[in-house]
């Protein structure tokens, strides 16, 4: 009798089986309160900590000269009251780009010891320095723009010679020379030399006295190794405007707002260099023939592919707009169940 009773029992249980759809829909329901839980409680633990690291950033931008930096850097400044930052600029001794020892000891405790001035935004036209010598265990972002190499020669050129819109009425070096840079290039000048090209490359290869040896292999290599393990992220000034997209998705500490500011803001592409004309095609081969130009264009072509790159993973494009793609990612089988 038991043991029929066990048996009726026994086939009782397996007619009320709970359906396996049921029991896949009790899992997702337990897992969702287990990550809600667990999200929430998180947060409770780590909201003082997370808002004390957000206070903590500094961004360097070491500037290239003439690669838009002066229209980057004034969105900085334009958002810098709204986002509560402090923007730094790095004011060098006739723009040297390479500080003394001594400066570098003084310029490193300033940006991580001046509490007051955090979150920081600093800026100047300073070559790459590594921060790990110092002993610092929290180093600054950093982040750049760069400019095809002859463009941006040429820009500087003509600048040095007419100025730009942003101080037009500021004696510039060579003011008075009316010589064009095709007509430099001609002549063999100088101002326009192949060797002139080389900047981009010991702005970001950093402090060691082979980054500014002209030409320099081992320079180029450092330059593309800094950019991808130094740098958060380097834009090219001929897409400016992804470059502050995704800066703004990344550091929204910072640049909250910047987009919108680029498109519609007053100071957008503020300088411009006066008095600028393109080059010849004969003046850019003549210069693309040296060994200098192909070094620096190299690195560009490498700054470049990282660039779309990455842009190729955060932006897509639609009715001709820009958008940043929604978080890709969730987290899911978290333990232990408390």
């Amino acid at each position: 009798m038991r043991a029929f009773m066990g048996h009726q029992s026994c086939s009782c249980l397996q007619a009320r089986k709970i359906p396996p759809s049921y029991e896949r829909a009790i899992a997702r329901h337990e897992v969702h309160e287990i990550e809600e839980r667990h999200t929430q409680e998180g947060l409770r633990e780590r909201e003082a900590p997370s808002a004390a690291g957000s206070e903590d950033v500094v961004v360097i931008y070491n500037r290239v000269p003439k690669t838009a930096s002066t229209s980057f850097t004034n969105i900085a400044y334009d958002l810098c009251g709204k986002n509560r930052y402090h923007v730094l600029h790095i004011n060098t001794t006739k723009n040297n780009p390479v500080m003394s020892m001594q400066d570098q000891v003084r310029f490193v405790k300033n940006v991580t010891e001046w509490g007051e001035m955090k979150p920081a935004f600093y800026h100047g036209h300073v070559s790459f320095l590594d921060f790990t010598k110092f002993g610092v265990k929290k180093k600054p972002v950093y982040i750049n723009v760069i400019r095809d190499p002859i463009e941006r020669l040429v820009s500087y050129y003509y600048f040095l010679r007419f100025g730009d819109d942003y101080r037009p009425g500021l004696r510039r070096r060579k003011q008075g020379d009316k010589k064009t840079f095709d007509e430099c290039v001609s002549a063999g000048g100088s101002d326009c030399a192949p060797e002139k090209l080389w900047l981009q490359i010991p702005f970001f290869c950093g402090h060691y006295s082979e980054c500014w040896n002209v030409g320099s292999h081992w320079a180029l290599e450092q330059a593309k190794y800094n950019l991808v393990n130094e740098y958060l992220l380097v834009g090219v000034t001929e897409e400016l405007e992804d470059f502050v997209m995704m800066l703004e998705a990344a550091l929204p500490r910072f640049f909250r707002g910047a987009t919108e500011l680029y498109k519609t803001g007053k100071k957008s592409h503020l300088r411009k260099t006066s008095e600028k004309k393109p080059p010849t095609k004969e003046s850019s081969a003549k210069l693309q023939q040296s060994a200098i130009w192909k070094m620096e264009n190299e690195f560009y072509e490498f700054a470049l592919e990282q660039f779309q790159f990455v842009r190729a993973h955060a932006v897509r494009e639609k009715d001709g707009e820009l958008y940043l793609l929604a978080q890709n990612f969730f987290y899911e089988k978290i333990y232990p169940k408390n």
